[in-house]
């Protein structure tokens, strides 16, 4: 209810500021042997004034200042006598009524009135066809009697969030009472364009407190075709001070299940801020005594908190935390929002981070604990914590007071890092088990590189390094092998003992760039044509840490089996390989960084990179002599290397990857990977004697194609590309989240930081009807074939679109689907509706097939301040058990 003081009034555009003064010669003061206080009026037409009577009148943007009390109209009467001032507008020449009284109280906004009448002195007044806004809302139409304790009387008052004269809606208050802190009403009732709705109260009693206050969620009734009743959306909202709260909902269902949510935002501004949620779900679907009836107990944590940068400079603490059981976004439906990125959501994962820079920026220490969860394996990593500490590379040869060029050894540069980390990977329901704990691994990682880089004849640049690497770990493992058909029995035992060991290798890499060009002066537009290309070549050399004494690999011995625990029999057996050499394993394998790793390598790596661009005229210029290039290829790169002291296979897969943009709306990326390796039939014998056994398979062997005349096989080639019909909507749409992001308030609540995460994730989310019409579609395609037969094939082919466009300037129809070619089926489908109504909005969603089929109409005002005021109309997808 609005009233005209303990209430903040929007300021209305042409109010005059409190502290104007006019010097003209229509301005005037009565002092304070008239009044009890200074009274100024102005009026830039005339003022008349009655010397008998005491009555002034005032036309023609007349003003008038009496304490906090401030008034403009085109026409005040203002009664010195009797201490009254009355305020009206005038009809122009057009019939018009215009300089309609505005006024405002203290520090209050401005209100407008077609008339009003204040006792200066007993403050009291009445108020006819007051308009104003609070709050996102406005009150106009009626009579408002003011009383000099602060009360205000009204009667005929309607309250609506559209800001129209005669707005489409409204509650209608027949009378009430209007104090400081609440309103109490009589009978009110819901009109729309004017029409009185059999929707109604015989009384209300709205708290009106000048900041947040804890209360009451009221639920919204509902039914859902397999849960039954419903009561959804209630619980108690606490308002904890102005820098946190907290929220908690609920639904119920009259089949037993039920939700449980709490959520809570905090913030301190130029310091941090962030968002807590926690959901727990019981679901039952089916009939009673089917199995589906069984409760589904499901939950989910949500953290995210941001330090602000400037708060401790040098020092970062994040967290971003989505954790729960696997099934509660699909089982839920995405806690009720039917948001499909969620619902089809298969990983979930959670990082909380703390950093900080010191020794002058020298050193650089984070820590993190992190989560990761697959959704369809139900497998879960914990890593707590993530340890690491950086030292930036330092120059010990090099002087700070040294000028002109530098000598080869003052480029050499060391750095140093530390590693260290405690993880798990294990089922969800085993996590939390009595042996839970013990399936934590944990090392330690030292790594220091040392390099030189110089140049030869200006054009060569050349890098060397040594590489250093030290591994701790407080665990380690011992294998014993079984003989067993028709493989063997391996028993792994964990040890526990601190255990170190170090590895090392050698580097040299030189690179360069050639540049071709070649001019056209008759080849249409066409006017250049450039190549850049990158060719790199490296050398590394690593010992073989297996052939070692005393270091962390292990001969694979067989063992006699042995009933009784622990009693294991040694032989003087040894795994073997095809060639008679006997295998190894290493104790570090388990371990979470790994250990030296096997076999000598003395190899040479080699890569081009390739950039090709044309150079044409644009037809943008005007001139005829502007140009633009377009680039044909970008980072077509081809990389292998080749092993000198590799028993077989010296010769490594040649790996390709490019990308191309054709136009500014398509750009194509690919890549892909080639054996140079023949495939044949393999026989592999196990055995002897009687338990002799021989199998064939087909597999790689150490032939090279061209040796038979053939190109090398393409076994794997993966290509992607998107389009857009209309990229500035993409433009629209980012421009629309960086506002968002940039607001300079942080006090979102939950459905606006989750809306948010929406729109970013999906460009869709956001309705923009300033573009008529996107299209948007992209295209994957994967193939791999490691053996170049039918049964090793593997191919992947989708293609996924979504758009939207405007049926009328209120009406936009989006959608949302794709097409698997492997399965021969579409994908997530959906589409959707949005009607703008001004003050109110209308949207309809639609998935007409698949598990999560379901539909929803929703008709709601816009302001958040009647956010409840809305109809409702869904099936969700429950129905179809």
């Amino acid at each position: 209810m609005f009233a005209l003081s303990n209430f903040k009034f929007q300021q209305i555009p042409g109010q005059a500021k409190p502290n104007k003064t006019d010097t003209t010669k229509n301005t005037k003061v009565l002092k304070k042997s008239s009044l009890d206080s200074k009274l100024e009026y102005y009026a830039k037409d005339s003022i008349n004034t009655d010397m008998e009577k005491e009555i002034s009148y005032l036309y023609g943007g007349a003003r008038v200042v009496y304490e906090g009390f401030e008034l403009d109209a085109d026409f005040i009467r203002f009664d010195s006598k009797n201490k009254i001032i009355f305020a009206s507008g005038v009809k122009s020449e057009k019939g018009k009524y215009v300089g309609r009284p505005i006024f405002k109280m203290g520090e209050e906004g401005a209100a407008i009135a077609d008339s009003l009448i204040y006792n200066t002195q007993t403050k009291e007044g009445i108020v006819y066809s007051v308009y104003k806004e609070q709050e996102g809302g406005y009150f106009s139409g009626g009579k408002t009697k003011m009383q000099p304790d602060h009360e205000f009387h009204v009667a005929g008052t309607t309250y609506s969030t559209c800001n129209l004269p005669e707005p489409h809606y409204g509650i209608h208050i027949t009378k009430g009472i209007a104090t400081e802190n609440h309103i109490l009403t009589g009978p009110v009732y819901m009109e729309f364009e004017g029409i009185p709705m059999p929707l109604g109260l015989p009384f209300a009693f709205f708290p009106k407190p000048n900041k947040k206050a804890s209360g009451f969620i009221l639920p919204t009734p509902g039914e859902d075709a397999t849960r039954g009743f419903s009561l959804t959306n209630g619980g108690y909202y606490f308002a904890f001070n102005d820098y946190m709260d907290a929220r908690i909902m609920g639904n119920i269902f009259t089949n037993g299940s039920y939700d449980l949510n709490l959520t809570s935002n905090y913030t301190k501004r130029y310091k941090y801020n962030g968002n807590l949620n926690f959901a727990y779900s019981s679901t039952r679907n089916g009939l009673e005594g089917t199995p589906q009836y069984k409760p589904q107990k499901n939950f989910n944590v949500t953290w995210s908190h941001s330090q602000n940068p400037n708060a401790r400079p040098g020092t970062t603490f994040s967290a971003s935390v989505n954790a729960g059981t696997s099934s509660y976004y699909s089982v839920t439906a995405a806690n009720g929002t039917y948001d499909a990125n969620a619902m089809l959501r298969n990983t979930m994962s959670s990082s909380i981070s703390y950093g900080k820079v010191f020794g002058d920026g020298l050193f650089n220490f984070t820590s993190a604990l992190r989560h990761s969860q697959e959704t369809q394996s139900k497998t879960i990593s914990l890593t707590l914590p993530d340890v690491n500490l950086n030292m930036a590379t330092i120059s010990p040869f090099d002087s700070k007071k040294s000028v002109g060029e530098k000598k080869w050894y003052q480029k050499l540069t060391v750095g140093y890092g530390f590693q260290a980390s405690n993880t798990v990977s294990t089922k969800e329901d085993l996590l939390f088990t009595q042996d839970g704990l013990k399936r934590f691994k944990n090392g330690f990682q030292h790594t220091i590189p040392i390099s030189l880089p110089f140049n030869l004849f200006q054009y060569l640049n050349f890098n060397s390094s040594v590489n250093y690497t030290e591994r701790w770990y407080m665990q380690t493992i011992e294998k014993k092998y079984i003989r067993n058909v028709p493989s063997d029995i391996v028993v792994t035992d964990t040890l526990d003992g601190f255990k170190r060991a170090g590895e090392y290798n050698l580097s040299m890499g030189m690179t360069t760039k050639l540049y071709g060009r070649k001019d056209f002066k008759n080849l249409g537009g066409i006017k250049a044509i450039r190549h850049v290309m990158t060719p790199s070549i490296s050398f590394t050399y690593k010992p073989d840490f297996a052939s070692i004494k005393n270091t962390v690999y292990r001969d694979q011995q067989y063992y006699i089996n042995d009933l009784r625990p622990g009693k294991l029999v040694p032989t003087n057996e040894y795994v073997r390989d095809a060639n008679g050499n006997i295998l190894k394993y290493s104790t570090f394998e388990q371990g979470i960084y790994g250990g030296p790793s096997q076999g000598k390598q003395a190899s040479i790596g080699f890569s081009l990179d390739n950039n090709v661009e044309l150079k044409v005229r644009s037809s943008k210029d005007t001139t005829g002599n502007g140009e633009r290039k377009i680039q044909i290829l970008q980072g077509l790169s081809l990389s292998s290397s080749y092993n000198f002291v590799q028993p077989q296979k010296k010769l490594a897969p040649i790996n390709f990857g490019g990308r191309s943009q054709f136009t500014d709306k398509l750009g194509i990326n690919f890549g892909g990977t080639f054996s140079p390796y023949l495939v044949e039939q393999v026989a592999y014998t196990t055995g002897t004697g009687a338990n002799q056994v021989t199998t064939y398979s087909y597999q790689e062997v150490d032939k090279y194609t061209w040796t038979e005349g053939k190109f090398p096989r393409l076994v794997s080639l993966n290509l992607s590309f998107d389009y857009s019909l209309n990229p500035e909507a993409i433009k629209s749409h980012q421009k629309n989240v960086d506002n968002l992001r940039n607001d300079v308030s942080n006090n979102r609540t939950a459905e606006q930081a989750e809306q948010l995460a929406a729109i970013s994730r999906d460009p869709n989310a956001f309705v923009d009807f300033n573009i008529p019409w996107n299209i948007n579609f992209s295209y994957n395609f994967n193939y791999n074939n490691p053996l170049s037969m039918a049964a090793s094939r593997s191919i992947t082919n989708t293609v996924n679109f979504s758009g939207d466009f405007n049926l009328t300037s209120k009406w936009k129809v989006q959608f949302r689907s794709g097409y698997d070619f492997k399965a021969n089926n579409l994908s997530q489908t959906s589409f959707a509706i949005y009607r703008d109504l001004h003050c109110w909005d209308l949207s309809a969603n639609w998935v007409p097939f698949g598990i999560y089929q379901s539909y929803s109409i929703d008709i709601r005002v816009k302001a958040s301040i009647l956010q409840d005021l809305k109809l409702s109309k869904r099936k969700g997808y429950y129905t179809t058990y």
